[in-house]
């Protein structure tokens, strides 16, 4: 087994702004998950995690407070690996699950883990995830290979995969300008806190490829215009003063730069129609994202953004004490929120397993974590033929994921549907249900008697605490 080669690392660009922003109320965790063909085996999950964890350093941390920033320092305790729970993505506690900042859990045939976002990003996730299943497998027996998303535990970790590539790849010169407004918001019966309704779509990857490529745009264009097109519905018959619509897309930067970082690497991009122009058709909406998506999601235009967010770490808040950038995070994150934005969606793209793995393997999931006010944020994988869209919604109401669902049935999209409701979804015509028993009926509400790990002091020297504290 090698050794963890990290002591200590300062947070990525993006990871930088999570830790202000974390509370009672709302942390920024999304899961992924994989289902395999045979039912989860704990302790076999727990040796080939602590295998695994060895080969993903960036993962193996703790957040601490420096005087400017926080950083992550290597954590030698246990990860815990525990069944899951009905409510994911409940916030994160850094006092909690012996420090780590993702949580393992299993159920039935799946692999569930919740990342906290500072870690990393979906693309890092989905490595991490993979990479870990890959090595449970063998431990079961089986011939395993590997590749881009399953990688070998035993070797090294490349110093790219640490890497903030933000700061390698900024090097625009131009200013980028944002006309960010508050848009329109579907409200509903909010939930209490730490609750999350969670509903799954699973679709095959050739019949929406054939619908998208009908309409001449991509499968992710698709989804974001029949989004666009329902919350703008709503908001007539609502009959109040108009505001914009947006969809809020984050964009792998990987395609556009060349890094193999398994840290933060996605930029997010906006899209949006104003009402108040006239009366769009679905036609005129989906022409409109496609527009706007090919404007902004290029390398020059990517660079300048990303440049923006560099510039601002580097110059206007580099030397602000911490307390200080985060008391403005809190305060900014809490009077804007998502108001600049009515729905999210996040597509990850198709997981590459090798050909050994691939029939052990049925599905994957990812999930948003739940929003504040916003009721549909949105997460897309695929695997194989199997597409699975993913609602976490943070109202009770669920005619959103219904008007989606129905609209897709509509094109002639078979679906089948499972959720953590109690309800389901198989009064649409073309839509079945799926598993009953895909979640845990057992709620997780964090309590402060939960936050009772002691973390291991670290066995670092005063110099090189001074330099991690004081690091700029």
């Amino acid at each position: 087994m090698i050794n963890n080669p990290l002591r200590w690392i300062p947070l990525d660009n993006a990871g930088k702004i999570f830790p202000g922003q974390n509370s009672r109320r709302w942390s920024n965790v999304f899961r992924l998950a994989v289902e395999l063909k045979a039912e989860i085996d704990p302790e076999l999950l727990k040796e080939a995690l602590d295998k695994t964890l060895q080969r993903f350093p960036g993962l193996k941390v703790r957040i601490r407070s420096g005087f400017f920033w926080n950083y992550y320092e290597v954590n030698e305790m246990e990860c815990p690996v525990k069944r899951d729970i009905k409510n994911h993505c409940y916030r994160i506690n850094f006092k909690e699950n012996n420090g780590y900042l993702f949580r393992i859990y299993y159920r039935g045939c799946r692999i569930c883990i919740d990342f906290y976002h500072s870690l990393c990003d979906g693309y890092g996730g989905a490595v991490f995830l993979s990479s870990l299943a890959g090595e449970y497998l063998r431990l079961k027996g089986h011939s395993i290979s590997h590749n881009q998303f399953v990688l070998d535990v035993m070797e090294k970790p490349e110093k790219e995969e640490l890497e903030d590539a933000y700061k390698r790849y900024s090097s625009s010169d131009a200013k980028y300008t944002s006309d960010e407004t508050w848009v329109y918001h579907k409200r509903g019966t909010k939930l209490p806190m730490h609750l999350c309704n969670y509903t799954i779509g699973t679709m095959s990857v050739a019949e929406l490829q054939a619908l998208s490529r009908s309409y001449g745009v991509t499968v992710t264009e698709l989804f974001a215009a029949i989004l666009l097109d329902i919350h703008y519905r709503k908001q007539l018959k609502e009959g109040k003063s108009l505001k914009d619509v947006s969809v809020q897309i984050p964009v792998n930067l990987r395609k556009a730069f060349p890094s193999k970082t398994l840290r933060n690497f996605v930029l997010c991009l906006m899209v949006k129609i104003n009402p108040r122009l006239g009366e769009f058709t679905f036609e005129e909406i989906l022409r409109s994202v496609s527009l706007q998506l090919k404007l902004v999601n290029n390398a020059k235009e990517l660079n300048s953004l990303m440049t923006r967010n560099v510039r601002i770490e580097k110059k206007a808040t580099r030397y602000v004490p911490l307390f200080l950038k985060n008391m403005c995070v809190a305060i900014g994150f809490g009077i804007s929120a998502e108001y600049s934005t009515s729905v999210l969606i996040s597509n990850l793209g198709a997981i590459n397993l090798p050909e050994d793995m691939k029939e052990h393997v049925e599905k994957f999931f990812f999930f948003t974590g739940p929003g504040l006010v916003n009721g549909a944020r949105c997460g897309v994988i695929s695997f194989g033929d199997s597409l699975s869209f993913a609602f976490s919604n943070c109202y009770k109401e669920s005619d959103i994921e219904k008007e989606f669902f129905t609209r897709l049935a509509g094109m002639g999209i078979s679906v089948t549907v499972e959720t953590n409701r109690d309800s389901c979804f198989d009064d649409i015509e073309g839509v079945i249900s799926g598993d009953s028993n895909a979640y845990s009926d057992e709620v997780f509400i964090p309590t402060k008697k939960d936050r009772k790990d002691k973390l291991k002091k670290s066995d670092a020297t005063l110099k090189e605490r001074l330099e991690r504290v004081f690091h700029t």
